[in-house]
């Protein structure tokens, strides 16, 4: 690879250098006039980071870890600078800046000069330079102009070498779009449009694939470290260029909701599908600004509002991301727009959603701090748009697009959490990423193909998907089916794995995993936890579970959070056992030493070898300071044969494939699911649908025809209807 810095005319050594990015003389006086008023709390922000700079010291040499920081400490400085032209910011931000032109590369640990150290620092000494112009001395600003021009040389050459593959082309990554910006920023200062050409033309490609309803496969914690970058090109594009390109980008337009569903109730912590570090670290105060601006989501404001107000700190003191949200003062303040009123999601947000694209469902009782989430989720690596466009752009040009190393292989799999407390839990972050992880089914001690390593997709064949099918996320009511039998190693023979999730409107919730193999194997139905679950007693222990009538039976509480776990499962020989999991990983190449870990609690329950499996599991939550006992109970009926004793071994196959489930769940809460022959009859219930969903006098189907109930026919027709069934059907 050749290095062109040294052949780089840039406009930032001509007499008239570029102008001042993001900021014009009519906008500088209009933030002055209001940093007393509608401004003063994000003035306030940045004035402290910009003290915390003051009481710190830059590395005198270049550490280890990450120096991510080192760009937003100069772009924070200058700015203060800019806006009060008062001496000491600009002799703190030359300290900084001095360190960072120091080095001779930027970035020890990985990829020097190549990846994320390297985007970070061009943007924000970019920034500075711009804001400071003349009012550095001569000579430091030489300095400064020379070190950017050198970096971005380095930066770019990489760019061009690497088309094709790691973040270069990695366009639903987040190193792909930092070192962009970066790259992007340090042209439009330096006036060198092979950078910001190269810039535009890979996130051009980047608004245009990602998915238009806002997922993000990588998980909140990267949503929140990688996102906000889309939204700083954006508005770089935009101001240098006068492209604006908000309205196009429609995964930037949803994606605020995307992050609102995959809050934890309360807001403060988040789902972490996916490689998450840690449960809090989640939030962007920056992003929300520019999201409430740009898109007028009042939603977005309150957010922003709340999370300043009530958790901003312990985000900043507790996340295990680093730079983390602190030096973000600068886009606090630039993105801030006071027109746009706050609006609480409770207002105006259902408590049911779903995104399609990573095959995501959530569902929640209600926006208050004490309700039940459920987030279910199952797609291919990276979620269909990803998985299609890659393998498309791939296949014509002989690249190697799609880079989910942090996808895990987690399809069909859920969480829940209840009270304030979480009770069935993913992971967080792994390096060797494992389907035993996560709430899923092993077949004979296995997880998913490819899985034990950092990458489960690489390499992948174009058939190892899953999906999530007849979706209902509306009115209280939750229901899909994970589809993940391909997931699995061809050799286990497995042909179909299913898993039905169904949520009511208390929060009590069903999950039926059906499956079947070439030949007889061990299915063993995995539930993750950050306690152990206790033996409910009177119900038998490890040794005995299921000798009566096929059920396993637990209870897990943490803090006021409670629930009950039963699952049945057919024939009378079920083991389950109480295991730890332990998960350890280095979440960052550019930081060796930082090591996160968690501790899970697994509960196994495995079911006698079968060709077959069927396994109902009800979850009950509750409040552990008020226990009230568990409700469930499965409904007999014409076809919904639940015979899980002694004798059910007899019934083979049959039973299992043809069988519908039938739950009560208490309260006037029942689940009716019908078998593969898509009919439901029991416990009064006739109907062609795939599913019957009961909570009082409300009625909610999927995929039904016709539903008879209690001798009423609230529904017959030849269209499939999926919905909560009006008051008048």
């Amino acid at each position: 690879m050749t290095d062109t810095t040294a052949t780089v005319t840039t406009a930032a050594s001509a007499d008239d250098p570029p102008r001042m990015l993001l900021l014009d003389a009519d906008c500088l006086a209009d933030l002055r006039s209001r940093l007393d008023g509608d401004l003063a709390p994000q003035w306030r922000r940045l004035a402290e980071q910009c003290d915390l700079y003051r009481r710190t010291a830059p590395p005198a040499e270049h550490p280890l870890a990450s120096i991510t920081y080192l760009g937003p400490a100069a772009a924070n400085l200058a700015l203060a600078y800019r806006l009060t032209g008062q001496r000491h910011y600009l002799d703190e931000a030359w300290r900084w800046i001095s360190a960072a032109v120091s080095f001779e590369h930027w970035g020890r640990a990985h990829l020097p000069d190549h990846d994320l150290d390297a985007g970070w620092l061009l943007h924000g000494l970019s920034l500075a330079y711009s804001w400071l112009g003349d009012d550095l001395e001569p000579d430091r600003r030489e300095e400064l102009r020379a070190k950017l021009e050198l970096q971005g040389g380095r930066l770019f050459d990489f760019a061009v070498a690497g088309e094709g593959s790691w973040w270069s082309s990695s366009f639903w990554q987040n190193h792909h779009w930092i070192c962009h910006t970066g790259l992007a920023t340090v042209g439009y200062a330096l006036g060198v449009p092979a950078w910001t050409e190269r810039a535009k033309a890979a996130m051009s490609t980047v608004v245009d694939v990602l998915p238009a309803d806002g997922s993000d496969m990588e998980g909140v914690v990267y949503w929140r470290y990688g996102v906000p970058w889309l939204a700083t090109y954006l508005d770089l594009l935009q101001d240098a260029e006068g492209v604006d390109w908000w309205d196009r980008c429609r995964f930037l337009a949803h994606t605020f909701s995307y992050r609102l569903h995959q809050a934890a109730p309360g807001y403060e912590e988040i789902v972490d599908h996916g490689d998450c570090h840690d449960r809090r670290s989640g939030h962007s105060v920056a992003l929300y600004r520019i999201l409430a601006a740009r898109y007028g989501l009042g939603e977005a404001q309150w957010l922003a509002d709340t999370v300043a107000e009530r958790f901003f700190w312990r985000e900043a003191y507790e996340s295990g991301v680093k730079p983390g949200v602190l030096p973000e003062a600068w886009a606090e303040l630039l993105w801030y727009d006071a027109s746009v009123a706050p609006v609480d999601p409770a207002e105006s947000v259902a408590p049911q959603a779903a995104f399609r694209d990573l095959g995501l469902l959530v569902h929640r009782t209600s926006w208050d701090d004490d309700a039940t989430l459920v987030s279910f989720k199952s797609s291919p690596g990276g979620g269909h748009t990803a998985w299609d466009t890659s393998r498309r752009i791939d296949a014509e040009r002989g690249w190697d697009t799609l880079s989910a190393g942090h996808h895990h292989p987690d399809a069909g799999s859920f969480v829940l959490a209840s009270r304030g407390a979480w009770l069935l839990v993913d992971e967080g972050y792994s390096n060797t990423k494992r389907a035993g992880h996560h709430n899923l089914v092993l077949v004979d001690g296995h997880g998913f193909a490819g899985e034990g390593r950092y990458h489960v997709y690489a390499d992948a064949p174009p058939d190892r998907t899953a999906d999530m099918v007849d979706v209902l996320a509306e009115g209280g009511f939750l229901h899909g089916r994970a589809r993940t039998g391909r997931m699995y190693p061809a050799e286990l023979g497995v042909e179909s794995l299913e898993r039905t999730l169904v949520v009511l409107p208390s929060g009590r919730t069903v999950v039926v995993d059906r499956g079947r193999a070439a030949e007889a194997r061990e299915w063993t139905v995995l539930l993750h936890a950050d306690h152990p679950a206790e033996t409910v007693p009177g119900a038998g222990d490890a040794a005995v579970d299921g000798a009566d009538d096929g059920a396993v039976r637990r209870v897990l509480r943490n803090g006021r959070a409670g629930a009950w776990l039963t699952t049945h499962t057919p024939g009378a020989a079920v083991r389950a056992e109480q295991v730890v999991t332990d998960v350890e990983a280095n979440p960052t190449s550019s930081t060796p030493s930082l090591v996160v870990t968690r501790r899970l609690h697994t509960l196994r329950v495995t079911p006698s070898a079968s060709r077959d499996l069927l396994a109902v599991t009800t979850i009950e939550p509750f409040d552990a300071f008020r226990p009230t006992p568990s409700a469930a109970r499965l409904l007999p009926g014409d076809r919904c044969e639940h015979d899980f004793g002694p004798d059910s071994a007899r019934n083979g196959a049959t039973t299992m494939l043809t069988a519908g489930v039938g739950v009560d769940l208490g309260g006037g809460e029942r689940a009716y699911l019908a078998g593969p022959d898509g009919v439901v009859e029991a416990d009064g219930v006739r109907a062609r649908a795939r599913a019957v969903l009961v909570a009082g006098d409300r009625v909610a189907v999927v995929g039904a025809r016709r539903v008879e109930l209690d001798g009423r026919v609230l529904l017959d027709g030849e269209d499939e209807v999926t919905g909560v069934l009006g008051a008048d059907a």
